[in-house]
């Protein structure tokens, strides 16, 4: 967005406050990818205390932190994607019906990637669940929880979005990607209750 702060360049406590704020954008699109952006953060830092020598743990290095700045990418093209939205709802021409469903169809986009990055997450999580360093093994845990939130937040906007479009493929599309959350969300689930069962013997 023209002359705006790259969210991945904003302070923390900025970004607070612009969610906060009575506006269209942040919101929980942007939240939604930045949970996966954390959880991409929190597997890269178990992966960096974990045995270098180890070629997967290396390899999860390199990964997590390709998703963590794939997860601000998304944010901030969630941010674009949904100014787009409302620009298209103010619109007061015959292109305005054209111009909404376009621009439902582009604001789902960023959430179908971030469902997707989030599914290589928790393979992350169960691939350094085994080989990760115990003393951080909570992190592995509560990366599996951070890319469960990015899902299912992700999944929530892609509904929205795609209760606004007419039937057809790219609904077909959007329906099948959300459809592939809850059996995420179970992955995520039995990696945190078996971080909790290593940690509470």
């Amino acid at each position: 967005m023209p002359d705006q702060v790259l969210l991945r360049d904003q302070p923390v406590g900025e970004y607070a406050a612009q969610l906060a704020d009575r506006v269209p954008a942040p919101g929980g699109g942007a939240v939604a990818a930045l949970h996966a952006a954390q959880a991409a953060a929190l597997l890269a830092m178990v992966a960096r205390y974990s045995d270098q020598a180890n070629p997967e743990v290396t390899a999860a290095v390199a990964e997590a932190d390709e998703l963590r700045a794939e997860g601000l990418a998304l944010a901030e093209a969630d941010i674009a994607a949904f100014s787009a939205v409302a620009d298209a709802y103010k619109l007061r021409t015959p292109e305005r019906s054209t111009a909404i469903v376009a621009a439902l169809l582009g604001a789902a986009e960023p959430q179908v990637a971030t469902i997707e990055a989030a599914h290589r997450l928790i393979r992350l999580a169960e691939r350094l669940l085994p080989i990760g360093n115990k003393n951080v093994i909570t992190d592995v845990g509560a990366g599996a929880e951070a890319a469960r939130a990015a899902a299912v937040s992700a999944r929530l906007n892609v509904e929205i979005n795609r209760a606004g479009l007419p039937a057809g493929p790219d609904n077909d599309r959007l329906a099948a990607s959300s459809g592939t959350v809850p059996a995420l969300a179970a992955r995520a689930d039995l990696v945190t209750e078996t971080v909790l069962r290593a940690v509470t013997r």
